[in-house]
């Protein structure tokens, strides 16, 4: 199994910038299909990004609009979730997850293995 654990989280300003990271133990990330959620309160936990074993592919939530940019770091074995141009409706707690086979990236249930959240909050 691996544990994963999210962190970079924070309170910013709109416009600004965060860079998530999701580290994990027990594998390397390699071996997964990595995907970030969110979940504001009240709402449902939605898709956000996901990226291949290889990053060689990368899918991101229509509402993104090339905000988010989400990619590998070998070397230290994270999943990073850059965030660029941060707007109050991104406040949310985000969760990453591994999946040894997802099918369906944008689907929760794809996922077997998830973080346990780290909070983004964008003020106004």
């Amino acid at each position: 199994q691996v544990q994963l654990v999210e962190s970079g989280g924070g309170l910013v300003q709109a416009g600004g910038a965060l860079r998530l990271s999701c580290a994990a133990s027990g594998r390397t990330l390699s071996t997964y299909i990595m995907g970030w959620f969110r979940q504001a309160p009240g709402k449902e936990r939605e898709f956000v990004a996901a990226i291949t074993r290889r990053g060689s592919i990368t899918d991101y939530a229509d509402f993104l609009q090339g905000r988010f940019t989400i990619s590998r770091n070998s070397v230290e074995n994270t999943v990073v979730l850059q965030m660029n141009s941060l707007k109050p409706e991104d406040t949310a707690v985000y969760y990453c997850a591994a999946s040894l086979r997802a099918s369906v990236f944008r689907s929760t249930t794809s996922y077997a293995y998830w973080g346990q959240g780290t909070q983004v909050t964008v003020s106004s």
